[in-house]
């Protein structure tokens, strides 16, 4: 197990200071904003299902649209499933469209898996609040 240097651990009763924190939590949100919007610009990728359905699967009691941003990161999903031998049919959608239209035709809460599987560079855009629309949106409570 790896160990985690002492001076990365504070000491007792020291917490981070409040605008270090809340500093953190602006560069995070103004991130994955950034994120966000280059995802509603781009083309991904979408297999189909045998249905000829957008490919979804269910991760606790959340539907999530899997899409890919190029063929390799597709064919190293199909090849960690062990199905690299068949044929993966694929539409390519905008983003924004995934998000705004698509996610609010599945029933219950949905959201955007990009590069699903992937070791680095996935992504998650989850139902909620600002990524899909306010009707599907889940309400997580907490602050905004």
């Amino acid at each position: 197990m790896g160990e985690v240097p002492l001076r990365d651990v504070p000491a007792p009763g020291v917490a981070m200071p409040v605008d270090a924190e809340a500093d953190r939590v602006r560069a995070a949100r103004r991130e994955f904003a950034v994120l966000l919007g280059e995802f509603r610009r781009t083309a991904v990728l979408v297999p189909l299902d045998e249905a000829g359905d957008l490919w979804s699967a269910e991760q606790s009691g959340v539907r999530w649209i899997c899409t890919f941003s190029d063929e390799e990161a597709l064919a190293r999903f199909a090849l960690a499933r062990g199905e690299a031998g068949r044929e993966w049919t694929y539409q390519t959608v905008l983003g924004a469209r995934l998000l705004d239209v698509m996610v609010p035709l599945l029933p219950g809460p949905a959201g955007v898996a990009l590069d699903a599987g992937s070791v680095e560079g996935g992504m998650l855009f989850p139902p909620v609040a600002g990524i899909v629309p306010d009707a599907v949106a889940v309400d997580l409570g907490g602050m905004r």
